[in-house]
């Protein structure tokens, strides 16, 4: 840990240490970084004494899968939400675009605390644990506790342990450190094969045909992405309408796993603008969040996103393009 991250650490658990009043967000659509970590500092500033909210701009409920990692019943819809917060923090979430319908709460609150690990983070806070090196925000989230001197139990172990077991996939990118803390979480009660079984494994059996109807339309261009190949599949409304939010994003690990592209796509239709598609990128060898910027998206090197208007063709059309500029790892 550099001294810099280590003096913003102190300087957020001071703020933290203070706060009576606070709102903590992820971003939209949020995954097990951004809601685990949200959930497992709300845990920890609410048996602190203070008043906590946990919330995000989109879909109008968390998914479903990770909805039991809510100990506390945190979780509070937008609507519901004070006009203005003492104390906002902001959880894996780069820009205030990702915030989505709460953007614009950034600007009211008195003071903006942003725990993130994205290289396009644009610290737009007045409080930064800011660190791309961390494989998850989880991690951050980890470090700022230990500060703070908050109790480790099992229900705020187990929101940081989802966030660091889905961000690392499967701890296959975690450093020897994030095994080490990974192995506090386990002594804090963790049970790793449910909360792996819960979140990544388990699927409803509409998720074959769909993934069976997306995959039959997959395509492989070994001479995109500057001849590193890239491999997309699309997700139109209908097939997208007969699973889970969570079954839709799981067709990018599937699509990733083709051994001839350096590059995986997958475009889902959104299905409250059907003229917009979400893409979901991810590359071995290639910088795909430059490629996501170039849309108003962002993310990590090897794993990023984007919203894109136009057809699925014109879509693919722009994603060819933008990848032959990227920058190579």
């Amino acid at each position: 840990m550099t001294p810099t991250l280590a003096q913003d650490i102190r300087d957020a658990a001071a703020l933290l240490a203070s706060a009576t009043d606070v709102t903590v967000l992820g971003h939209v659509r949020p995954d097990a970084d951004a809601l685990g970590s949200a959930l497992a500092l709300g845990r920890a500033l609410l048996q602190r004494g203070a008043k906590v909210r946990v919330s995000f701009g989109e879909p109008d409920e968390a998914p479903e899968t990770l909805r039991w990692l809510d100990e506390d019943g945190l979780l509070t819809h937008p609507d519901d939400l004070p006009d203005t917060e003492a104390l906002l923090v902001c959880v894996d979430t780069p820009t205030p675009k990702r915030l989505g319908r709460l953007a614009g709460r950034v600007e009211l609150a008195g003071a903006v605390l942003v725990i993130d690990h994205h290289a396009t983070n644009t610290f737009y806070g007045t409080c930064h644990v800011v660190d791309e090196r961390a494989e998850a925000s989880a991690i951050l989230v980890g470090r700022v506790l230990e500060e703070l001197g908050a109790e480790l139990d099992e229900p705020i172990a187990r929101g940081l342990y989802a966030g660091i077991v889905t961000d690392t996939s499967g701890f296959r990118r975690a450093s020897p450190e994030t095994h080490r803390m990974a192995a506090r979480l386990l002594e804090a009660g963790v049970d790793p094969e449910a909360v792996v079984r819960r979140i990544v494994d388990e699927r409803p059996y509409a998720w074959l045909p769909m993934l069976s109807s997306v995959l039959r339309e997959a395509q492989l261009e070994p001479a995109a992405a500057q001849g590193r190949g890239f491999v997309h599949a699309v997700v139109r409304e209908e097939a997208a309408r007969t699973v889970r939010g969570e079954e839709v994003e799981s067709v990018v690990d599937v699509v990733r796993s083709v051994r001839e592209a350096a590059v995986a796509a997958v475009l889902k239709q959104d299905l409250a603008h059907l003229g917009q598609w979400q893409i979901s990128l991810r590359s071995r060898g290639i910088d795909v969040s430059a490629v996501a910027a170039e849309f108003g998206g962002g993310g990590h090197r090897q794993a990023a996103g984007c919203t894109i208007a136009g057809t699925a063709e014109e879509v693919l059309a722009g994603l060819r393009e933008a990848l032959e500029r990227a920058p190579l790892l």
